[in-house]
């Protein structure tokens, strides 16, 4: 019944403002007004990925719920997982309105939000307030004017250490100036260090060793992408979430495709795969992989896992697709795993990692 009414809702949705129509879908969430799914139906889904079990490989990325209003909804529907944030130290408003651009031709969207925010203190609260259950990552940014980007990485990981299930530091993102310098090896040998001796620092201190996740711009070059890679690898990061929004245009039908800002949904597909699995051939596939970018069905799903990833993030698809999307996906790649005669999906991770490395990204 709930599936019908955002079926019903959606065109009301699409004739609001973009960030009116998500600040209208999250004070549904916040009312119960969710379809409910149980995670854990499907026992070929179920993974153990950085010392953590997923009930299922699917979850709503990072920007969807940004304040922590609403992890235990996204549970609800039958996600594996949440991903509350970016949050950064100091709540910001970021940058000036409009900022948010649906390409409904191209199944896209382009945003150039900034960090929207409402700060670590007001994020703990609302987290030290819910029940423990599920699993609800926190991904981490720095405040645009920060005069130490490399320290307020490391407070948040210090301020959520005791409600985060694992962290995902954001260095990705194309709309803070001057963020993505932190991808140069350099930057990650600086920001890696602090932020690994700070999580040693907690455990020697008793509190619990969380997850650490680097997510990646998928508009590195191909040649700096080795050393990139090296780095996280020699830091013993715990996973990769590949890839954030990109600012590359390919062939777009919509206007809004020349607004400045991130892109994100179908037409990140391809680059963010073939991204994916380069970094799974470079890891060897040794670490784990979030797949993000494009995932709007469960064939798309099912070829992120292919291509390397353990886990999967969506957010564009659901604008378009709707929240039966999160049950249709899982449903497909439980069938998959039927099909193809294995008892857990994991065991199709990487199998087509090849073919997606070899072929070349488009401009």
């Amino acid at each position: 019944m709930l599936h019908g009414l955002f079926d019903l809702a959606r065109p009301l949705l699409f004739l609001m403002a973009p960030e009116d129509a998500h600040e209208a879908t999250i004070r549904l969430l916040e009312r119960g007004m969710f379809p409910r799914q149980a995670a854990g139906e499907r026992a070929a889904l179920a993974t153990e990925v950085f010392g953590l079990t997923f009930p299922n490989p699917v979850g709503i990325g990072a920007g969807f719920d940004k304040d922590g209003r609403v992890p235990d909804a996204v549970l609800g529907m039958g996600c594996g997982f949440a991903e509350i944030g970016t949050v950064t130290p100091w709540p910001q408003a970021g940058n000036p309105k409009p900022r948010v651009f649906r390409l409904i031709k191209d199944r896209a969207v382009v945003n150039r939000l900034g960090f929207n925010n409402g700060g670590h203190a007001a994020l703990l609260s609302r987290l030290m307030m819910r029940v423990p259950h599920g699993i609800v990552g926190v991904n981490i940014g720095a405040n645009k004017d920060s005069q130490n980007r490399v320290e307020d990485y490391v407070l948040g990981l210090e301020t959520f250490n005791t409600v985060a299930s694992y962290f995902t530091v954001n260095i990705s993102s194309p709309n803070t100036p001057g963020l993505r310098d932190l991808q140069t090896p350099a930057a990650l040998d600086q920001l890696l260090g602090r932020i690994m001796a700070a999580r040693s620092a907690l455990v020697d201190a008793g509190k619990p060793r969380r997850p650490i996740v680097v997510k990646l711009a998928p508009d590195i070059a191909e040649h700096d992408l080795p050393a990139i890679v090296a780095r996280l690898v020699a830091h013993a990061v715990d996973g990769i979430a590949v890839s954030n929004t990109t600012l590359a245009r390919p062939s777009l039908m919509a206007l809004e495709s020349r607004e400045a800002g991130g892109l994100s949904g179908r037409p990140l597909f391809e680059r963010s795969t073939i991204m994916l699995a380069r970094v799974f051939e470079l890891t060897d596939g040794k670490i784990p992989l979030i797949g993000i970018g494009g995932i709007d069905s469960g064939e798309t799903a099912l070829a992120k896992i292919e291509a390397g990833a353990s886990l999967l993030q969506l957010y564009t698809g659901l604008i378009y697709e709707g929240p039966g999307l999160i049950d249709r996906i899982n449903a497909y790649l439980d069938r998959a795993a039927i099909t193809r005669r294995v008892a857990s999906i994991q065991e199709l991770r990487g199998r087509a990692a090849v073919s997606w490395s070899r072929r070349c990204l488009s401009s």
